[in-house]
């Protein structure tokens, strides 16, 4: 499909479609935006008129068997990933998926199997942003031994604000959509695997501030998410990790991260995008240059069209990758539940 035009179907369409994905695969060359297919049709069709896409369906699975549409992008909650991906690839189209993989381990497995069925399509899953500017040089650091061997990381993720009862029950807290995606974790987790690689044992302790909230239709639901997540980990390489995710710390500092090894210490700052560090015998830290093609940042579509191309692979993010931080997801539920330590099942 080298100079083919190629048609694409969007299947929920939120947030992050209509500011990423919608705007930038129709901004791609020989990319046509062919049909919509949202939570309603008439939401669907706000959506076609906005962007000027063609057709719009009261259902997705007519999109998923439309004969002319090459790719579909998933932009819905994860509740519906593994299935729509699955019929998707059955009909011998491309997957751009949106994050998180699937509810639970067992849905993103089945997604790569799928995957694995079909390695003609190209099958993309909607990369961790948060540090994707900083992580080329971040790598090359490692790689290089600026830090000498690691042998503890600390990851803040705070979105902290006081706890507010009254709330409304978002997506994000509700396990019927989200399953067992926790808040960012699985976002940061990704970032971590590319720096240091999967961890291989976890233990972890959860909260949940308030207990029940009302849903859209105003009905009590019990909340089962957690907005606050203490995690310790061993990564596949020795190394301890220490992640706290929260958006109940308010007043907290940013998120950053830190890296501590034998011979220096690197500190990212993900909001400022910025990375600083030291090595032995220096006082301080200092921040660290990133050359501007180093400062890659967000080109999903840009790389979902190249890689049905045939010009690149996918790299962020692929299916094993999802797997794998799922596999983190449900050891850290495993472990908050048990009160033990969980090994992390391995790809």
């Amino acid at each position: 499909m080298t100079d083919k035009t190629i048609r694409i179907g969007f299947v929920g369409a939120g947030a992050n479609s209509r500011k990423h994905h919608i705007p930038k695969l129709g901004a791609q060359p020989g990319v046509e935006l062919a049909a919509v297919a949202n939570r309603s049709k008439a939401s669907g069709e706000q959506v076609a008129r906005e962007f000027g896409i063609a057709r719009v369906y009261a259902d997705w699975r007519e999109l998923a068997r439309a004969p002319d549409i090459d790719a579909v992008c998933i932009g819905t909650w994860p509740n519906t990933h593994c299935e729509i991906t699955r019929a998707v690839l059955e009909q011998g189209k491309h997957v751009l998926c949106e994050a998180r993989m699937a509810m639970n381990v067992a849905e993103a497995r089945s997604m790569l199997e799928a995957a694995r069925r079909t390695p003609e399509l190209v099958k993309q899953l909607v990369p961790a942003p948060n540090t994707l500017e900083i992580d080329p040089t971040l790598q090359k650091l490692l790689a290089e031994g600026y830090v000498g061997d690691v042998l503890a990381v600390e990851i803040q993720a705070n979105q902290g604000q006081f706890v507010d009862a009254e709330q409304p029950l978002h997506w994000r807290q509700d396990a019927a959509l989200s399953g067992l995606n926790v808040m960012t974790m699985g976002i940061w987790y990704e970032a971590l695997m590319r720096w240091l690689g999967p961890a291989r044992r976890v233990m972890a302790m959860t909260k949940i501030s308030v207990p029940r909230r009302r849903d859209a239709t105003g009905a009590w639901q019990d909340v089962r998410l957690p907005d606050h997540v203490e995690i310790l980990a061993i990564l596949g390489r020795g190394a301890s990790a220490h992640m706290r995710v929260s958006t109940v710390t308010a007043l907290a500092p940013a998120s950053e991260v830190w890296i501590f090894g034998t011979e220096g210490t690197l500190r990212l700052e993900s909001d400022a995008r910025r990375l600083s560090g030291g090595r032995r015998g220096d006082k301080t830290l200092s921040e660290i240059p990133m050359p501007a093609e180093r400062r890659i940042g967000w080109r999903v579509e840009e790389e979902f069209v190249n890689a049905i191309r045939g010009r690149e692979q996918v790299s962020r993010t692929t299916f094993e990758d999802g797997v794998r931080y799922m596999e983190f997801t449900e050891a850290v539920w495993k472990s908050a539940a048990s009160g033990q330590a969980v090994e992390v099942a391995e790809l």
